[in-house]
């Protein structure tokens, strides 16, 4: 697997990369159509009618629960002229385009398209919507629009095994609040700041007051598709029933951690929206018992204030990189090699 080789300098991508609208276009081809993301929580599609929409890199998606309890993902295209069918999310009887009212079923099928019957030899019964790949982990729901999409648990590897081992009972998790941010610089510069904590003592005083950051303490790992951050709390500092931050990230959007604290976890993507902006949200699940909504509301204010500070960096580096008078810039061979790791995996899926 690329990636750096300890004690030895290397070089970060090519600047350009950053802001190059044809890359960009190779990207969502060869990275974001060839992976898992995730997509949102099982509670939105739990009974059946019920739908939330969301996208997989530039792909609009729907994730919708039949009459029958079979959890779907479409391409949220119609098959007519390729409108978007719905938007948002809620329950319904039926997926209709507020195009021409091309009706679909549940299940993906065409029920009726308005003056079909006086077109000679349309026939409805062989139109669907698109099916796209679609598995969940715990209340977490995860789509691919790959047709050869291996099983998530690939792509996830020890992830489960871990989070558990940190004390989160994942089965115990319910959604509580969902966070959204658009950042002025390319998905790549949001990936690679989440995936290192060389900043964190510099740009985040108050999370590195928390959370013991020190090269000693702070433990990274890389995986085949996926990589963890583990950070104890500071000596004298009081946890819960999590006492150690974990900080994942799954190829190639996907970020997931949890903080110190109640049983909580906070997962979301990251979308371009061009080759200099990007949006993100995440969504923060808490145990489905939990009263302790002061606590809780602190947590989510806590992220928020990393999250602006992170906002910053990231926008500073996109205006640095876009220069344009240097092709590159070099990375720190212990503190930064998860950020080596994912820069390879860019590397090698657009070889």
């Amino acid at each position: 697997m690329a990636g750096l080789a300890s004690g030895t300098a290397q070089a970060t991508l090519p600047w350009s990369w950053y802001s190059e609208p044809d890359l960009l276009r190779r990207e969502q081809e060869r990275i974001f159509r060839r992976a898992w993301q995730y997509a949102g929580s099982a509670e939105h599609a739990a009974t059946p009618g019920d739908y939330f929409t969301c996208r997989v890199g530039d792909v609009p998606v729907i994730v919708v629960r039949d009459r029958e309890g079979e959890l779907h993902a479409f391409l949220n295209v119609c098959r007519h002229r390729g409108s978007i069918v719905v938007e948002g999310s809620g329950n319904r009887e039926t997926l209709q385009c507020r195009y021409h009212a091309w009706t679909y079923g549940l299940d993906g099928r065409l029920r009726a398209a308005p003056r079909a019957k006086q077109e000679r030899g349309f026939e409805i019964d062989d139109i669907c919507l698109h099916e796209l790949a679609i598995e969940a982990w715990g209340p977490l729901l995860f789509v691919s629009t790959d047709p050869d999409a291996q099983p998530l648990v690939e792509t996830l590897g020890p992830l489960p095994e871990l989070v558990a081992e940190g004390g989160i009972d994942i089965e115990r998790l319910r959604f509580r609040h969902r966070s959204e941010a658009e950042l002025g610089c390319n998905w790549k510069i949001a990936i690679e700041n989440y995936l290192e904590c060389y900043h964190c003592p510099v740009a985040h005083p108050g999370f590195s007051a928390v959370v013991d950051v020190s090269p000693d303490a702070y433990r990274l790992e890389t995986h085949e598709r996926s990589s963890s951050q583990f950070g104890p709390l500071r000596p004298g500092r009081e946890g819960g029933e999590i006492t150690e931050g974990q900080f994942h990230w799954i190829w190639p959007v996907t970020k997931l951690y949890a903080m110190p604290g109640p049983q909580n976890l906070a997962v979301g993507p990251l979308a371009p929206l061009g080759p200099e902006r990007t949006s993100a949200y995440l969504d923060y699940f808490f145990a489905e018992d939990d009263t302790r909504a002061a606590e809780i509301e602190e947590l989510i204010a806590f992220d928020d204030q990393v999250g602006l500070e992170d906002r910053a960096l990231v926008e500073s580096v996109q205006a640095g990189v876009r220069s344009g008078l240097l092709e590159e810039g070099r990375l720190m061979p212990e503190s930064e090699r998860l950020l080596a790791h994912f820069q390879g995996l860019v590397r090698e899926a657009l070889a």
